[in-house]
């Protein structure tokens, strides 16, 4: 049994991977810390688990074997050092850190300590990825020259009456979050986009503010990738009804997905509505679970999270000096 310290509930998703550890038979939550005690305190007792107020002590105690790190974005890097410095195990939240040069010392700890990382890039496993993958890789669609994917919802917008919408007034703190809609609900498309086109050469964004916050809630990127192929990048925390699209474009074919139906327009394959479940991919939680239990290489990677980061990073200095950054 691997045992497990959660570490803030900071973070929207928190509560979903203490559903994930109460699922898996391979996982215990045995305690909880918060950078907000109150919370923590809230949390700890829903659990049913001590909640402790000093990192240090949680880090130290012999019998914690891994965390699971939903604090702000902010303290990513200091929190997972210190984890692994500890010898502990680490599932955290995208995105990794606002910097590659962060997330690159990141995993340069987690190296050195001999521990597992695991960020949750969710999508990477799902169906609809899957089949987006395997039109390019069969050749459903001959050359890749364009992908487009959006993820969007409405937790910006407020219901009449009310000031805010659903989702959490700390989402908007700068300093905590580094972003808005791009880095965080942003990610998702940032990270399938980068998968299927490649290694990408430049981008040039627009991360605009459609409510009265600091941070982008409504935005996209142009990215240009070496491969030839254009990526098309939308989110936006203001946008209600928008299904989740991804959209694969080539020389022979096009694929169509809005949320999960799936289309093929090709003539190299005889059935246009895609209905077929592929073989699944573990979700991230599992895949760190198999890899701290038997060293098995997760399909999620080092280099899946530092083209994520790198993009945000970009994104940011590209609407900030409206201009294309070179990557």
């Amino acid at each position: 049994m691997i045992k497990v310290a959660v570490l803030s509930r900071w973070h929207v998703h928190a509560d979903d991977y203490a559903r994930d550890i109460k699922e898996n038979t391979d996982l215990s939550i045995e305690m909880v810390w918060d950078e907000e005690v109150e919370r923590g305190e809230g949390w700890a007792k829903e659990l049913n688990v001590p909640f402790e107020n000093d990192l240090e002590a949680v880090l130290s105690n012999p019998n914690i074997d891994a965390v699971v790190v939903n604090t702000p974005t902010n303290m990513h890097k200091e929190v997972i050092i210190a984890a692994a410095k500890h010898k502990k195990h680490i599932f955290t939240e995208k995105v990794l850190a606002f910097t590659v040069k962060d997330s690159e010392e990141i995993y340069a700890a987690v190296k050195e300590a001999g521990v597992e990382l695991m960020v949750s890039l969710p999508r990477l496993t799902d169906n609809n990825f899957l089949y987006a993958e395997k039109s390019i890789n069969e050749g459903w669609i001959g050359k890749l020259t364009m992908v487009r994917c959006r993820f969007a919802h409405n937790g910006g917008v407020a219901p009449e009456g009310q000031a805010n919408g659903w989702l959490p007034k700390r989402f908007y703190d700068k300093e905590q979050a580094g972003g808005g809609a791009m880095m965080d609900l942003g990610a998702h498309p940032i990270y399938l986009t980068n998968r299927l086109a490649g290694k990408a050469a430049g981008v040039y964004a627009r991360l605009h503010k459609e409510g009265n916050t600091s941070v982008d809630d409504n935005s996209a990127l142009l990215v240009d990738y070496e491969s030839g192929a254009l990526g098309i990048i939308e989110t936006s925390f203001v946008s209600n009804g928008s299904p989740f699209q991804l959209e694969v474009y080539g020389t022979e074919g096009t694929l169509l997905i809005s949320d999960d139906k799936i289309r093929i327009n090709s003539a190299n394959v005889e059935s246009q509505d895609l209905t077929e479940v592929l073989p699944g991919l573990p979700i991230p939680m599992v895949q760190w679970v198999e890899s701290i239990k038997t060293g098995a290489t997760p399909t999620i990677t080092k280099e899946d999270v530092i083209n994520l980061t790198a993009i945000n990073e970009a994104a940011l200095k590209s609407h900030e000096e409206g201009r294309r950054i070179e990557l």
